[in-house]
């Protein structure tokens, strides 16, 4: 079954759907969100990052975000983040938006991302059931780790997740301290 995503204009307003891997080929601008989740270990925040599985359409074997996705045609998004973290992690956490931004990125000459992104967050303390299909391997980090790496490696992540993941950084460390 093909997904439909829903295509928006630069306001995040509704003007259409399309197929989802016919969004990512054209490219046209489509919404999308980030799910970041964190826990405090100590004094030391630590965040949950994904290594996107190898047979992904784009980004496979790049470090990301705890669970990234599109709601559906007719989906909202507090409808599409508990449905995608529970089939990417199998885990359903309470997440608050934080924001949301706008980028475009070229991955071959017949893919590409053009997201309006709404960022959530959410603390997660529990197990993490990764699907295989979608995730090769997960990992808590700490967060000036995840900086470190972001600074000598800018390569090994995903596009969004060097865009989102300093910003998100900034608003819990700010939330935790």
């Amino acid at each position: 079954m093909s997904d439909e995503i829903i295509l928006v204009n630069m306001n995040d307003d509704e003007i259409g759907c399309c197929e989802k891997m016919e969004a990512h080929r054209i490219p046209a601008l489509h919404r999308a969100f980030s799910v970041f989740l964190y826990k405090r270990t100590g004094k030391k925040l630590h965040m949950l990052l994904q290594k996107r599985a190898e047979g992904k359409y784009h980004s496979g074997g790049l470090w990301t975000n705890a669970c990234c996705s599109h709601p559906r045609r007719g989906e909202t998004l507090a409808e599409a983040v508990p449905r995608r973290m529970a089939e990417e992690l199998g885990i359903v956490a309470e997440v608050t938006e934080e924001f949301s931004f706008t980028y475009f990125h070229r991955f071959s000459e017949n893919c590409a991302e053009f997201e309006f992104d709404h960022v959530f967050t959410g603390k997660w303390e529990g197990e993490v059931v990764p699907d295989p299909e979608e995730i090769s391997e997960v990992s808590w980090m700490e967060f000036s780790d995840i900086e470190q790496g972001m600074m000598a490696r800018p390569d090994s992540f995903s596009p969004w997740f060097l865009i989102a993941a300093p910003k998100v950084m900034a608003v819990l460390r700010n939330r935790e301290q």
